[in-house]
């Protein structure tokens, strides 16, 4: 069985304290105004009657990523586990894959290559956990294999409601919301 690496976020815990960017910052090297993840926050209703849902977000990981059909070099591309991938020194900067991305995932190194989130592919490959979900102090992120029915991911993603981001995009994102 091949493996399918995703995420669940549950948007219950998720407080917006910002430290699975600080953690992804620090872990990735990344530059002053550079991005893998961020916190977003929706505010639905009126007032008096109002709810607001705060979110983890990243690259979605998607099984048909448009990004990766985009790019006219092949530096992005899918990897080990179905995480999406750029590989450095074949991506020219062309931002086809920016444009190409419904989620807002990626941005241009001031190197010239274009980044994303990897789910700590790197970690991963040496049986640790991506650093966002390591750092969580809530635990509302949640790592694993969605292709193993008994991993905590796959469990989620079956026990409760959960919702992607731009389900309509036909890229069948990774990344779970937990309502």
């Amino acid at each position: 069985m091949r493996k399918r690496y995703a995420m669940a976020v549950d948007t219950a815990r998720c407080v917006g304290c910002s430290a699975c960017v600080i953690a992804c910052k620090t872990e990735n090297a990344l530059p002053s105004g550079g991005f893998r993840d961020w916190i977003a926050e929706e505010t639905r209703g009126a007032f008096p009657a109002l709810s607001m849902e705060i979110r983890s977000e990243r690259c979605n990981q998607c099984s048909r990523p448009s990004c990766v059909s985009a790019c006219p070099t092949g530096a992005s591309h899918v990897a080990d586990g179905g995480v999406v991938g750029v590989t450095r020194a074949k991506c020219t900067g062309c931002k086809a894959c920016v444009a190409s991305c419904p989620y807002g995932a990626r941005y241009v190194h001031p190197e010239g290559f274009v980044d994303k989130c990897t789910f700590c592919l790197h970690r991963v490959r040496e049986g640790k956990l991506p650093a966002c979900v390591e750092t969580c102090p809530t635990r509302a992120l949640t790592f694993g294999d969605l292709a193993d029915p008994a991993s905590r991911v796959a469990e989620l993603t079956r026990s409760r409601r959960v919702k992607v981001l731009q389900p309509g995009s036909g890229n069948e994102p990774n990344v779970f919301f937990l309502t």
